[in-house]
């Protein structure tokens, strides 16, 4: 019997999200060892157009799934989408992003389809026909490694660890299903949106991250890491102290509470480092910490770290780094 590993790629307002070519790319190569058919699936309402992009990432046929009722993320409407698709192609395999709908989607469609989870990968190996999947533990202080025993092994992948390539190759078929969805299939639906963040990149996506912490000592100040972050064409993070603080929103926040990010430079600035923060951040490729306590735990992880008060500093950095970059 063919294998059979379902990706699936996540789109906002119709367009295909970063994380998710990252997602097919590495499926793609899981499908080659193991000699596999990868399939995608994409869920919205009018993505059809879209989802053909996935092709020139490795997909071989990508399934949509068209409702205005899935137009927005539905726990219980993608569940049931997932995994009625997932039983029908008798998927072997399913990889999601880990991102909040790939942690929120896919324990839920793991209870339907008799599945099990690892996740949070950081990489994954072929060995025997199966995978073995390492994946960070106690706040990302050791990995481990984990075979899933279940009929249907799910995983989802940190972002930014996988990398998406470039894209080559032809467009993908595809191909349109059905799956019936009725109002009482969603148990909170959508009923207005509010952008908050519109044009700002999304920290779970970005190469370039620069947060702040409680350093900065009051919101007004956080103008130094958005002024740093817009010379680097960086994201703008925060760590939950200020978040809860009121100083900066939620969707900012880089921590096992907020979210877990993998760009290749990290630059913290006032924070301390606390355990939960370090467990969402501590996977970047380079990490340049900024704090006025020689002793904080930040500097640890940190690859260059400079000892002194970040309001001092910052000004200091930015300008060098518009020398540096012709800005």
């Amino acid at each position: 019997m063919s294998i059979i590993i379902l990706a699936i790629a996540e789109q906002r307002n119709g367009e295909i999200k970063k994380t998710s070519f990252e997602t097919i790319r590495k499926s793609r190569e899981i499908a080659d060892e193991l000699g596999g058919t990868l399939k995608a699936l994409v869920i919205g309402n009018a993505i059809n157009d879209a989802a053909k992009a996935l092709g020139k990432y490795g997909a071989e046929q990508v399934i949509t799934v068209n409702s205005d009722k899935l137009a927005h993320y539905s726990t219980t409407g993608y569940t049931k989408v997932v995994s009625e698709i997932v039983q029908k192609e008798n998927a072997g395999f399913v990889f999601l992003s880990a991102t909040a709908l790939g942690k929120d989607l896919a324990p839920c469609v793991a209870a339907r389809v008799d599945g099990a989870v690892a996740a949070d990968c950081t990489e994954l190996k072929v060995e025997n026909d199966d995978i073995i999947a390492t994946r960070p533990v106690y706040a990302g202080k050791a990995l481990v490694d984990v075979k899933v025993e279940a009929p249907v092994k799910i995983f989802t992948l940190r972002p930014n660890v996988f990398p998406a390539g470039e894209p080559s190759g032809d467009e993908a078929n595809v191909e349109e299903a059905s799956v019936d969805i009725s109002d009482d299939d969603l148990k909170a639906k959508v009923t207005e949106m509010t952008e908050t963040s519109k044009g700002k990149l999304d920290v779970t996506e970005a190469d370039i991250i620069v947060s702040g912490g409680r350093g900065l000592k009051s919101p007004d100040n956080f103008y130094l890491v958005e002024e740093l972050a817009d010379i680097l064409g960086a994201a703008v993070g925060a760590s939950r102290a200020v978040v809860d603080a009121g100083w900066r929103p939620h969707d900012e926040q880089v921590g096992q509470t907020g979210k877990t990010v993998s760009p290749a430079l990290y630059i913290a600035m006032g924070i301390s480092g606390a355990v939960q923060h370090l467990a969402g951040m501590s996977s970047s490729k380079y990490i340049v910490a900024i704090n006025k306590d020689k002793d904080a735990p930040i500097f640890q992880v940190a690859d260059y770290g400079i000892v002194g008060d970040a309001l001092e500093i910052a000004p200091v950095l930015k300008e060098e780094f518009k020398k540096v970059l012709g800005k």
